[in-house]
């Protein structure tokens, strides 16, 4: 991915899936890189999607991605409040009802992609355990 693309930079919807899907993709290969098997992307549950659901040795991890072009609005960090653990939670814990996981150890993580103008490298930041499930 060329960094410097400018439809990642440009204000619209369009241009915030593209953000979200090159944060999603780099927030992969750094689960990866740490040697967690992705073993979904986008899952579809309960009318929302799930980023990232992979393994980390026998725990289960549902991995929020929150992506931006910069922080001139705050860390995108910021944007995981209660009302978001809240429905990553309730997506979490329809996956695992869907797949039968209840005897598995479960984590939720955020992972966050900062995207600077000025070519430098993403920032990528790993959150593990950032919240609990209610």
């Amino acid at each position: 991915m060329d960094r410097r693309d400018p439809n990642l930079h440009r204000d619209g919807p369009d241009d915030r899936d593209a953000l979200g899907r090159a944060g999603e993709d780099l927030a992969a290969k750094h689960l990866q890189r740490l040697g967690y098997r992705v073993i979904a992307r986008r899952e579809r549950v309960l009318r929302g999607d799930i980023d990232i659901v992979a393994l980390d040795g026998r725990t289960v991890v549902f991995v929020e991605v929150r992506s931006r072009s910069d922080t001139r609005h705050g860390h995108p960090a910021e944007t995981v409040g209660p009302v978001k653990q809240r429905r990553i939670a309730e997506l979490a814990n329809a996956y695992i009802r869907r797949h039968r996981l209840q005897d598995c150890q479960v984590r939720i993580d955020v992972v966050t992609v900062i995207f600077a103008a000025d070519g430098e490298p993403p920032i990528v930041e790993h959150f593990e355990n950032a919240f609990e499930s209610p």
